[in-house]
């Protein structure tokens, strides 16, 4: 198979889709591998580097999507890009359809097979693709939130961990998944005050017995929710519903009752968002006031940190690339977790959350592979 890589173009998107040991990889497989020139420059991975590789290097996105059979990307196509997708073609990426139905409506006119990294599944009931991205925005979540809370910034002027004689500044954290955990972490290390809300008493005693006392844990009712986003300087959205809209948790007249200056990280804005207010931002212009309170709803919050997130995500997806390479469609028959990542399949929506969302017909994604 011709497995192509152009290179991601969304604003100050730095990652790439293959990295050049990935490469090699599909290489050794006996597979031609397709890399836009310069695709590789944000993680310091010019293109001599991916020729070493085995690589042939394109000039153009064009030739990439014209000539591959499959297109291996990080971000959800931009239009420019969707409609250069044909039908037979596979594309293997981050998708986040449901909140975003142009993009969907791109998908499916094109005729392509779109698998999405974030609701391929695995044996322990989690999202393999997704976590090593999740785990990177909920670090950065704090350095992003920590930075707007300067006073320079917008935010109160509080430093989260504090000093000898003044309290620190305090975190709110709505989701205890990997998100929460990995921005609890981070919170905590420096020093704040954390807390940590979730619906979910099991996990709830996972992260309690994680943190031994240095991060609060409380269950998530509206009272909670009030309380501690009303208290906070720092507020990180960290719901995930696979596949689905986030929830929208903290509402436009819950700002009124939050400190002015206090941070709001949206890390959910990538599907829709799970603050009212929110509205994604770009790492040119990553924050915006409302009513006093700082937003900050970057969509691709790891494209900052390219050389750590890319290889991160290269070592989650690479197994199922190679399956997809070797196998074509069949790698979705036979393996149901890939399959749980078909979002989309010759002009067909065939994800649940995706199809619940913007209301179209679901098709089991059996049924259209067996066709």
């Amino acid at each position: 198979m011709r497995v192509g890589c152009p290179r991601e173009i969304k604003n100050h998107e730095y990652r790439v889709g293959l990295t050049p040991g990935s490469v090699r990889e599909y290489v050794a497989h006996g597979h031609e591998v397709l890399v836009e020139a310069g695709a590789g420059a944000g993680i310091g991975a010019d293109d001599n580097a991916y020729r070493a590789a085995g690589a042939t290097i394109a000039k153009t996105a064009a030739d990439v999507f014209a000539k591959s059979d499959m297109i291996v990307k990080v971000k959800e196509p931009q239009p420019e890009e969707w409609v250069q997708l044909r039908d037979g073609q596979i594309l293997y990426t981050y998708l986040h359809l449901a909140p975003d139905p142009e993009q969907t409506k791109g998908l499916l006119a094109s005729g392509v097979t779109a698998i999405a990294y974030e609701t391929v599944t695995d044996d322990r009931g989690g999202l393999p693709l997704l976590a090593p991205m999740s785990e990177v925005a909920g670090r950065l979540s704090i350095q992003a939130g920590a930075t707007a809370l300067q006073k320079a910034n917008g935010g109160r002027g509080v430093l989260l961990g504090g000093v000898p004689g003044v309290l620190p500044g305090k975190v709110t954290v709505l989701g205890g998944g990997v998100v929460g955990l990995h921005a609890a972490r981070m919170a905590a290390g420096l020093g704040a005050d954390v807390t940590i809300i979730d619906r979910s008493i099991p996990r709830l005693r996972q992260l309690d017995d994680i943190f031994g006392g240095r991060a609060h844990t409380r269950y998530s009712t509206v009272e909670a929710l009030e309380e501690e986003c009303f208290s906070a300087d720092i507020v990180v959205g960290a719901v995930l519903i696979p596949g689905a809209a986030a929830p929208k948790l903290v509402t436009r007249e819950m700002l009124s009752g939050m400190k002015k200056g206090a941070v709001l990280v949206d890390v959910a804005i990538d599907q829709g968002g799970c603050f009212e207010t929110s509205h994604a931002t770009t790492h040119a212009e990553p924050t915006y006031e409302v009513d006093g309170v700082i937003h900050y709803c970057v969509a691709n919050m790891p494209g900052a940190v390219p050389v750590t997130s890319a290889h991160a995500l290269n070592n989650a997806t690479l197994y199922y690339g190679l399956q997809l390479a070797d196998k074509g469609l069949k790698a979705l028959v036979d393996d149901h977790h890939l399959r749980n990542g078909l979002n989309v399949h010759k002009g067909k929506i065939t994800n649940r959350a995706v199809a619940e969302a913007l209301g179209y017909e679901l098709v089991e994604p059996k049924a259209v592979l067996a066709a």
